[in-house]
């Protein structure tokens, strides 16, 4: 909130002199050339890394379900559910894979089982909260000509 916005703002104007006076060694702070502060990541900021890279982490789950001859789709709220859960977590992007495979894990183990010519499935966000079967995400199968 607020709060984080001013913090925001009192690191990023830190200087030297600030950190020795804080109670660090000279010697210490004349061996970092650049001080960076690092704001927390925001819900928004987690989707964006979940979706946005060429190899991101939703389309690494897209293209192994592409490969089994089926279609995934996550809806947007499940990407929020999944990103506010990673949240939850304080260890930054990192947490994102965790959730994922917590997540997709057990649908990925019986998806060779399944008959997925055509199939898509659908992931929403009461499904990231309380993971279901996959036979339960299929929205449709197409039919072959």
């Amino acid at each position: 909130g607020k709060e984080e916005k001013n913090l925001g703002d009192v690191l990023s104007r830190v200087q030297p002199e600030d950190l020795i006076r804080f109670g660090m060694i000279p010697e210490f702070v004349g061996r970092l050339p650049v001080l960076a502060p690092l704001m927390p990541l925001t819900t928004e900021a987690l989707i964006s890394i979940l979706t946005e890279p060429k190899n991101a982490l939703i389309r690494q789950y897209q293209h192994l379900f592409n490969l089994e001859g089926a279609k995934l789709t996550y809806t947007d709220d499940a990407l929020e559910a999944v990103a506010k859960k990673a949240l939850k977590r304080d260890t930054g992007a990192r947490a994102l894979r965790a959730v994922m495979e917590e997540l997709m894990l057990p649908l990925m183990y019986v998806l060779p089982d399944m008959d997925n010519n055509g199939a898509h499935y659908v992931i929403d966000a009461a499904c990231v909260e309380t993971p279901r079967p996959l036979a339960e995400l299929r929205v449709k199968k197409r039919e072959s000509a």
